[in-house]
């Protein structure tokens, strides 16, 4: 059984890795978004730390995002309307294997996409952080591709082959500006920031702020717990869709 989860991690991984729309734009739109902001754009300081430390931490959190999102989203979509999933369901592996490859495989391209930022933030942009804050920020932006994967497997399953990478952008673009990820929560609107603390994206850039030493990031455990509940929520939301499924298919 573990080898079975284990092989099928390796091939998860190499499958999208392989898959140049996906690998390629996963990590280049991050680093370019993050070249333009925190490196070309690179004036003054936000709540105490250089704009390029700041763009490091909400272009780490939009690279995360945007990577678990359309790979559980998108290719679980693409997998049902391939007949994939009927195949896989006839195998051996074990049914959590299958999730566990595809959770495994959004958080390594989650370490991927982080550790390509935090170079080219520490060669070109000046981020200056100790070897413990580099730990823990890359640590928590692996571990808070969770909530968007658990978020992007509900999204494969409501959403069909053809709509998904549609309906994945409809749900981060959005989810991205309305975080904080373009332009600075406390420069929005009053009501985006209203909104903002119900988008998990808005509080694992506030952890990842908090991190780096941004005033104003209010408390780690606080957008930890908070990130727990909507991961809940998304796990309880992607039972049911998944039972949808399994009824609709097999009664």
């Amino acid at each position: 059984m573990i080898r079975s989860t284990l092989l099928e991690m390796k091939c998860e991984f190499l499958g999208l890795l392989r898959m140049p729309r996906y690998s390629v734009m996963t990590i280049t739109f991050p680093a370019m978004f993050y070249v333009f902001f925190g490196i070309i754009i690179n004036q003054g300081k936000l709540g105490g730390v250089t704009a390029s430390t700041y763009a490091l931490t909400i272009m780490s959190v939009f690279g995360v995002m945007f990577a678990s999102l359309m790979g559980l989203g998108a290719g679980i979509a693409a997998e049902r309307g391939l007949g994939w999933l009927e195949v896989k369901r006839a195998s051996p592996m074990p049914g959590f294997g299958w999730f566990a490859a595809k959770l495994s495989t959004a958080m390594l391209f989650s370490a991927l996409v982080s550790g390509v930022l935090f170079l080219i933030g520490a060669a070109f942009g000046g981020v200056r952080l100790g070897s413990s804050e580099w730990l823990l920020l890359g640590t928590s932006l692996i571990l808070g591709s969770i909530p968007f994967a658990t978020l992007g497997f509900v999204l494969g399953y409501v959403a069909t082959s053809n709509s998904a990478p549609a309906m994945v952008n409809l749900v981060a673009m959005p989810m991205a500006f309305l975080s904080g990820l373009f332009v600075p929560v406390q420069f929005l609107p009053k009501f985006v920031q209203d909104i903002a603390p119900v988008m998990p994206a808005y509080h694992l850039a506030k952890i990842g702020q908090a991190i780096v030493g941004m005033a104003g990031s209010g408390s780690i455990l606080s957008h930890v717990f908070a990130l727990a509940q909507m991961t809940v929520i998304f796990a309880i939301a992607g039972w049911f869709v998944w039972r949808r499924e399994e009824s609709r298919l097999h009664g």
